[in-house]
């Protein structure tokens, strides 16, 4: 199947082609007489082993044998949006020998970014990530929205149809949770914090009353009764 689509790929001159191999929580020999025949039938310029950020040791052993016995070249390392700050990534580095190349931060196609080991590093010792932050900034609120945003904070004309604007562009840079912990020295801080406070469900509630209002009213919030 694997190299009937890899045919059809070349002949639909596609530029890349992922095969993705069954997923396994612990090694087995089937799997891996699977993924060893795949290897040589489609002979790919790459082979990426995704590994779990959660599953700590068990993640760093198969990552250590899938590479004795397959050969790979880059690591992916998932579920770095939860609790895990990622130190398998310094365990499976050490045993094979090849760079993580990606971290994903979600379930959604666009929840994977390019990896960074000062920003992991940073993460790991709780002094949060303000790059990353940084970069999900700019592809969520753009200069143009900046200056005007800034203009109208100026005038004092901000009202709430653009605060319901920037609810959305935070909400467009993931988790508040984990948003949160790319801020430095908010590790420090967290313990003395409710958390269950600190959530999207706030966001949701906040956009729900604002909407539930006329066009008018999110325009004039200074003309609505307060009573």
């Amino acid at each position: 199947i694997a190299a009937h689509g890899l045919e059809k790929a070349k002949g639909m001159n596609v530029t890349h082609v992922l095969v993705d191999t069954a997923g396994r929580l612990h090694i087995d020999e089937v799997m891996m007489d699977e993924v060893t025949g795949l290897r040589k039938l489609l002979n790919p310029q790459e082979v990426l082993f995704v590994a779990d950020a959660m599953a700590g040791q068990d993640a760093v052993n198969a990552a250590k044998e899938f590479h004795d016995k397959v050969g790979i070249t880059g690591l992916i390392l998932t579920k770095m949006d939860g609790d895990a700050r990622g130190g398998a990534a310094l365990s499976i580095r050490q045993v094979t020998g090849v760079p993580v190349k990606f971290i994903g931060i979600g379930e959604k196609p666009d929840a994977i970014e390019q990896f960074y080991p000062d920003r992991l590093a940073g993460r790991i010792l709780g002094m949060g990530d303000i790059l990353g932050l940084i970069d999900k900034a700019k592809e969520s609120i753009t200069e143009e929205d900046s200056e005007r945003f800034a203009e109208k904070m100026k005038k004092g004309s901000f009202d709430l149809q653009d605060f319901v604007e920037q609810i959305r562009k935070v909400r467009n840079m993931g988790p508040l949770g984990q948003l949160m912990g790319m801020i430095p020295g908010f590790s420090r801080i967290k313990a003395q914090m409710n958390l269950d406070d600190l959530n999207d469900g706030m966001f949701n509630q906040a956009e729900a009353i604002v909407l539930s209002m006329t066009k008018w009213e999110r325009r004039h919030p200074e003309k609505i009764d307060g009573k």
